[in-house]
């Protein structure tokens, strides 16, 4: 047993405070505000991705994405956050289904020295990857140094994998690479791709469009700054269900020898880490995949109807989030007729 029986609550109430959790309660409001209906947008906010479709008849449907670097990871390690501004991006096409094509940035400096290594890192990311930056804007006179991405995918229409579509009874696979090291200057993340060759990289993100074209999937998205049980939050929400996780069976590195906690294992942005859900009788296939590109992939509980996220070891339990009361994005209360 990882953690003792009696902390499991302090699991749940560390997530549920969690900076990289509290800090997505403002989308619902921004949602409220933006949202316009639109007849080629099939899917948006909630989504990894927006979903967009193009001309009549065509079987594939283009993903766009963008995602901003939290400036404390700027200020600690410029590299990284440049790196990091593309790896993000790469992984909400991937989560989706999709493959990523090419992105462009919008990125405003003043420091000459951090922007050089920002791009250092950006380049670095899109070279490993093979998605290119094929423009965006700069400016190079700012008052502080901040970056934001946006990315273009594509995928198969019948293979886009949502977040909004987990059914009562799936089972929650989480899928990680857990050959990697926490990050020397973010003790935060968990980084699995910097030392891995390119060809291995797009083979790990590649995977996740072969289960969404194989449908072995009902719902997915890629394990991103609210840690893993914040993202399942975030999936659980926007699908209208809840959840029993069984928390000694979530895949982790050797913690001590990384020096590290479950607590802060469970928070961690991964390198390259996924969280999905599925039909029982797909569960050796989706683990198969994962394995394949040496991620380790396990069931760690079960989709119910509760509209609850509850966590359990051992015979004892802690509820992390209530969706009918309380919001991890507010998203879903934004579509109260659906």
């Amino acid at each position: 047993m990882r953690e003792s029986a009696c902390s499991i609550e302090s699991i749940a109430e560390a997530v549920r405070n969690y900076d990289g959790v509290k800090r997505k309660l403002a989308i619902g409001r921004l949602v409220q505000r933006l949202k316009i209906p639109s007849e080629h947008v099939v899917a948006s906010f909630g989504e990894d991705a927006a979903v967009i479709t193009t001309d009549a008849g065509r079987d594939d449907v283009l993903l766009l994405a963008a995602d901003g670097i939290w400036s404390r990871l700027m200020e600690v390690d410029p590299y990284w956050a440049g790196y990091c501004s593309i790896l993000v991006n790469i992984h909400d096409i991937a989560a989706m289904g999709g493959r990523p094509v090419a992105l462009v940035d919008i990125f405003s400096m003043c420091d000459c020295k951090i922007g050089t290594l920002v791009t250092k890192g950006m380049h670095d990311a899109s070279q490993q990857f093979g998605v290119p930056v094929v423009g965006g804007h700069v400016h190079p006179d700012a008052d502080v140094n901040s970056i934001g991405v946006a990315v273009l995918g594509v995928a198969q229409s019948d293979g886009v994998i949502y977040s909004t579509t987990a059914e009562d009874g799936d089972v929650i696979i989480a899928a990680y690479d857990l050959e990697g090291r926490v990050h020397p200057s973010s003790g935060a993340n968990w980084d699995s791709v910097t030392m891995k060759d390119a060809a291995f990289l797009r083979a790990q993100i590649a995977i996740m469009q072969e289960l969404g074209e194989k449908k072995l999937v009902t719902a997915g998205k890629d394990i991103s700054n609210p840690g893993l049980l914040g993202t399942l939050g975030m999936l659980l929400e926007v699908s209208r269900m809840g959840a029993v996780v069984d928390i000694e069976r979530i895949p982790s590195p050797p913690l001590a020898e990384h020096g590290i906690t479950l607590v802060q294992w469970l928070m961690m942005y991964p390198g390259m880490g996924f969280i999905l859900t599925a039909h029982r009788e797909h569960v050796d296939a989706i683990i198969s995949c994962f394995s394949s590109v040496s991620m380790c992939a396990t069931v760690i509980g079960e989709v119910n109807a509760s509209k609850k996220l509850e966590i359990r070891c051992g015979d004892s339990s802690a509820e992390v989030f209530d969706f009918v009361n309380d919001d991890v994005t507010g998203i879903e209360r934004c579509y109260p007729d659906e």
